[in-house]
């Protein structure tokens, strides 16, 4: 953990708490890829992406791109940074494939984190075959 804590106030652009995310989410992609057991646990980076969005939506429901805005984080790129710092202090390898470029654009904030949590209203024909209209 102090290697992830000097990799984090070096770099200084990213809250802690988003690398101790980070970690959450790569144990999620992790499993969601089936690799759980398999000796190459190798995700990719638009997997990664995609673990750590549906985590933040359950962690923290409607607030997930406030708390990640707070820790710094703007776009999906934004993971690959960390990733890379990661990769620069040793704490984690990359394979020869493997760019940052593999985080960007994978999702968008608003789009896929705020908007997401938006309540919708069941259709009018849905409300009346439930018998939930009181005319």
């Amino acid at each position: 953990m102090e290697a992830i804590r000097r990799a984090a106030r070096e770099d200084g652009r990213y809250a802690l708490e988003a690398y101790q995310f980070l970690f959450e989410g790569l144990d999620r992609a992790v499993k969601m890829t089936g690799r759980m057991g398999a000796e190459d646990r190798h995700v990719t980076g638009q997997e990664l992406a995609e673990a750590l969005r549906l985590l933040a939506l359950e962690v923290y429901g409607p607030l997930a791109r406030q708390v990640w805005n707070t820790w710094g984080l703007r776009t999906t790129r934004d993971w690959g940074e960390i990733v890379f710092v990661l990769i620069s202090h040793g704490i984690f390898s990359k394979q020869e494939s493997d760019s940052i470029e593999d985080f960007a654009g994978v999702y968008d904030f608003e789009q896929d984190l705020e908007q997401a949590w938006r309540p919708t209203l069941p259709e009018q024909a849905d409300l009346l075959e439930r018998g939930g209209d009181d005319d």
